[in-house]
Order: structure tokens, then C-alpha cells, then sequence
């Protein structure tokens, strides 16, 4: 699932930014800015953000704008849409393949220590910022972007949980089903709550050593959960009071990240926590759609900075990845 929302956001984005250069992804610093200032919550990073609104084209990209980019639109939808029935035959053919007419309901809400769950909140995450993105480079006003964004990615998710409950193999999962529906939810969340934006999702992956000597079972990235580690990066800068605060270098922050080892299969295994530093990319000094872009999709990734393992046992880590 997480390699399919990824793969969605990546096809997005092509789109995007090949149909309209003036494109400001839906979580970008001027989107951001107007946000807070709509709800009184200002943030220190809005002092380095030029002044979009001497540009000839701020009325492209104005979040208040209620004219529809129609041609944007087909774009992004046309090829959505074609992703979308690709990345369903992909999945027939690799899980789907043996379905029967039964439907099944399977709970579990524990499996793989419910690093599962947390993917699939993750993956929700951001397959709702893609879907979102598009939507803005359509002029859609910036409430609706992050509503039907969210909206459009749980119902995909759903509808690959609905497929599963007819695999012989799989089943319908409640637990996944519930985890879809929270990380499209917090994606939502975020406008109506700014605040919510200094707590970011992120992931981090390096194949598990099944996966590197080909004894995997499945095979898959998104299978591979002990080469998985999830991460909640939050922007200690906005945080912290301010008499902290000021000493707080704005471009780091401070990740909480789950990972897990040793799965048996039958629920058994050890869960690692880690507290690491991490850095926020919307400090980089690049501005412009595309640049805008690659910042707000790298700030869905853990960067490999150091980081202490407090459970099981505790380790210092050079390269928290």
C-alpha cells in the first residue's frame, strides 16, 4: 500500500508541474503562510518567504482564487485515472490472482506489531498530498484541495481493502480500513488545524537482510516491514516556549521513530523505538513550483541523522535510518 500511494504522488507531480510551471504544492510556504494568517498562529519560518504577490502570476496559485483551471484538471484527472487502472492490474495479477466469491473480515489489528497500521496511516498521508496537489493546480480553493484529497485517498484505500476481502489469501481489515480513514483524516485536519503541521509523518526504509539475500517471503518493499521504520518529526522551533525557542535551530527537528525486528509470523517480535534529530526541508533557501515541490516531498522522508535507540535497549545510532 505505502509503495502504491508513493507511486501515486510521484505520477502527480509529473503531471502537475508539466502542465502549469506556476504550480505551489498544497503544502508549500505560500499555502502555509495564508493558512496561519487565517487563523492567527504565526509561524517564525514566514519572515524568509518572499513576496509572492508582486509576481505576475499570483492569481494562478491564489488559494482564494474560485476559477476552476479546467485544463489542469483533465491532466491531472486523465492521468490519475490511468494510474490508477495500471496500479490495479498490477495488484490483480500480484494478489488478487485467486480471489473467490466469498468475503472474508480478518482482524489484525497487531500484526507485524503494528507497524502495518502505521504504513497505511502513512501511506494515506500522502497519497491524500498527492491527490491534493492536483487539485490545486486545478485552482480548487484550498479547503476543498485538502478535503477531497483526503476523501479521494481513503476511498481508493477502502477499495483495495474490499478487493482483499475477496483474496483467498487476504481479507478485509477493519484495523487497516481504520488506519486509512485516520491518515486521511490528519492530512484533512491540518487545515482546519495549523497547528498540526509542525508534527510531520515520515518514513524510512533499508532492506531488511531477508530482503538484500532474496529470502523474502513476498518480496515487496511495502511487505518488507523490518526494513520499515515510521516517524512523527516535529518542528521543535514552533513548539518550544519562547524563551527556548530561540535557541532552537530552526531547520532541526526532533523525530520519534517505531521500527521493528526479528517477526516469526505468528505475532512475535521485538519493536524498536528510537528518539532522533531530523531536518526540516522547508528551511532550504529555494523557492519557486518546482523547488517548492521537491521540499514538501522530502519532508515526507526521515533524513539518516543521529539517533538513540531507547527500547529494547538503548544505543547510540550514527544513522538513524
Amino acid at each position: 500500500m505505502k509503495k502504491l500511494a508513493i507511486l501515486i504522488y510521484i505520477i502527480v507531480y509529473v503531471a502537475v508541474n508539466a502542465q502549469d510551471s506556476t504550480f505551489i504544492g498544497s503544502e508549500g510556504n505560500f499555502a502555509f503562510k495564508y493558512q496561519l494568517h487565517n487563523t492567527n498562529y504565526v509561524s517564525s519560518r514566514l519572515q524568509e518567504i518572499p513576496d509572492l504577490s508582486a509576481t505576475d502570476n499570483i492569481s494562478r496559485i491564489d488559494p482564494v482564487q474560485s476559477e476552476i483551471n479546467y485544463n489542469a484538471l483533465y491532466w491531472v484527472s486523465g492521468i490519475t485515472a490511468v494510474s490508477l487502472t495500471g496500479i490495479h492490474i498490477y495488484q490483480a495479477n500480484a494478489w488478487w490472482s485467486d480471489q473467490d466469491s466469498r468475503f472474508r473480515v480478518v482482524q489484525d489489528w497487531e500484526y507485524a506489531l503494528y507497524v502495518d497500521k502505521i504504513g497505511h496511516f502513512f501511506g494515506t498521508n500522502i497519497m491524500a498530498h498527492g491527490f491534493s496537489m492536483g487539485l490545486e493546480a486545478a485552482n480548487f480553493p484550498t479547503d476543498q484541495t485538502y478535503l477531497y484529497g483526503g476523501i479521494m485517498a481513503f476511498l481508493f484505500e477502502l477499495y483495495i481493502e474490499v478487493e482483499d476481502g475477496f483474496g483467498l489469501n487476504w481479507g478485509f481489515s477493519p484495523g487497516d480500513a481504520t488506519a486509512d480513514f485516520l491518515g486521511a483524516s490528519y492530512f484533512i485536519s491540518q487545515y482546519y488545524f495549523p497547528y498540526l503541521k509542525n508534527f510531520q509523518p515520515r518514513f524510512s526504509y533499508y532492506p531488511s537482510e531477508e530482503m538484500l539475500n532474496g529470502t523474502h517471503k513476498g518480496g515487496h518493499i511495502s511487505d518488507d516491514y523490518e526494513g520499515q521504520k515510521f516517524w512523527l518529526s516535529m518542528r521543535m522551533k514552533e513548539i518550544l516556549p519562547n524563551k527556548l525557542s530561540k535557541y532552537w535551530p530552526e531547520f532541526l527537528m526532533l523525530s520519534v521513530g517505531m521500527g521493528v525486528k526479528d517477526l516469526d509470523g505468528s505475532g512475535g517480535g521485538t519493536r524498536e523505538i528510537y528518539i532522533g534529530l531530523d531536518f526540516d526541508a522547508e528551511t532550504i533557501p529555494l523557492h519557486g513550483p518546482f523547488w517548492q515541490s521537491v521540499k514538501n516531498t522530502l519532508n515526507y522522508v526521515h533524513f539518516p541523522l543521529p539517533a538513540i535507540r531507547i527500547s529494547p535497549d538503548a544505543a547510540f545510532v550514527v544513522f538513524g535510518y
